[in-house]
């Protein structure tokens, strides 16, 4: 019988570490819960990366871990903004009928400041739109502009004592503003979800290196395996089967993967398009395609390393220039990441994997769930369906080894089962 906690988890497990693990006994225990859903990215992850290893071997992991069903976060949301990225998210876990509470990482731990800042802003208040243009029009990036735009809304509000500094302290935390995004577009939605918050232990989201005996950021674990190090550097900081399937995936010549292995297909597109082609790619704007025609013949070795490395300023940010990349690798339109397509959310639940119990919640989504449950790509014909299937071909044709049941898995592959 299934309870009727059943808790929400949205993750990339790039790789899944100890501080992922964490994560998920906790969100168990403080949700009451009795089963896990996850929505994963894909292939590509929210900063504009290629994932470690693929998707399929990424949902074997959280499997191994203990969640019972893996639903795929659609490319069109994965690698987006914090907005997007967490609407899309969101939408999927109320769009099962089945979970009753998500649970995110923050730096803070502190929800109740967190929702009162959602609910001040999810309206999108006039003021709001104000000081974030008059932040962008210094130059600041998006998400610093956001954060500070957001801190003096809520500050004049009242937030925080009306402590302008201490809103902006709390919103430039990474993990902080992606979790008011979840709590913004669970408004927005009208979930009935039940959100809960975590304290990131161990390790910050952008830690390099690890601080802890055997808690690492996945940035400091990725670090240790492709920056010289090697799997054994960084198996303190993985569960047991997570180091084991990503021993199978290199031996096999499925990874690890890095962006510099997409050089070659990228600057195929990036010398063959006129600036005009190149600017209706997603994210390409304020004239970043003519920046880009003016750093390609000063590459020396050129790879997307050093691409991102001279075309990177104040206002582009590694991780902005990540996405437009992406975005043009994958051939994604300005009208792909439009407000009116976006706003509309998935347009299906894309299952990964399942155990026993999963599968009786895929079951109980028969009944519940708000959009249709795809098992098989070739189940539905949409256009976000048809750019994960494209997106992950591109990732697999990068491969070491790659094989023609890579290149079209998405159409061989059935739900990994547990």
């Amino acid at each position: 019988m299934i309870t009727l906690n059943i808790v929400g988890l949205i993750v990339e497990y790039n790789p899944l570490h100890n501080g992922h693990a964490y994560h998920f006994r906790e969100a168990k225990r403080r949700a009451g819960a009795d089963a896990a859903v996850a929505v994963m990215s894909g292939d590509f992850l929210q900063r504009g990366e290629p994932a470690l290893v693929n998707k399929w071997a990424r949902t074997e992991m959280a499997l191994q871990l203990g969640i019972d069903l893996v639903l795929e976060l659609p490319v069109s949301y994965a690698v987006q903004p914090a907005e997007w990225f967490a609407h899309g998210a969101a939408a999927l876990l109320d769009a099962t009928g089945v979970v009753s509470h998500l649970c995110f990482g923050s730096e803070s731990g502190e929800l109740p400041v967190l929702s009162e800042l959602a609910a001040l802003l999810a309206s999108e208040s006039g003021a709001l739109q104000a000081a974030l243009a008059e932040e962008l029009a210094t130059g600041a990036s998006y998400p610093r502009a956001f954060a500070a735009a957001a801190a003096r809304a809520f500050a004049a509000a009242g937030g925080l004592g009306g402590d302008v500094d201490a809103a902006r302290l709390l919103l430039e935390q990474p993990n902080n503003s992606l979790g008011l995004h979840y709590l913004i577009a669970l408004r927005r939605l009208q979930s009935g979800i039940t959100p809960l918050t975590l304290q990131r232990q161990g390790a910050g989201y952008r830690d390099e290196r690890p601080r802890d005996a055997s808690i690492a950021s996945a940035t400091a674990v990725r670090r240790l395996i492709t920056g010289g190090g090697s799997l054994d550097a960084a198996a303190a900081y993985l569960p047991p089967f997570t180091l084991e399937i990503l021993q199978r995936e290199f031996a096999a010549g499925r990874g690890p993967m890095h962006w510099d292995r997409f050089s070659q297909p990228l600057f195929s597109r990036l010398l063959a398009a006129a600036p005009e082609e190149l600017a209706g790619q997603l994210e390409m704007n304020e004239g970043l395609e003519y920046r880009i025609r003016k750093v390609l013949p000063k590459l020396e070795q050129a790879t997307v390393t050093e691409l991102v490395g001279l075309l990177k300023t104040k206002r582009y940010t590694h991780t902005k220039l990540q996405r437009t990349l992406l975005h043009t690798l994958l051939g994604h339109s300005q009208q792909m990441g439009s407000r009116e397509i976006l706003s509309a959310g998935p347009h299906y639940l894309r299952v990964l994997g399942f155990n026993e119990r999963g599968q009786q919640l895929l079951k109980q989504m028969k009944k519940t769930a708000k959009l249709p449950v795809i098992t098989r790509a070739a189940d539905l014909s949409h256009p976000q369906l048809d750019a994960d299937i494209r997106a992950s071909a591109v990732y697999a044709n990068a491969m070491p080894k790659r094989t023609g049941f890579d290149l079209f898995r998405d159409y061989r592959q059935a739900p990994i089962r547990l």
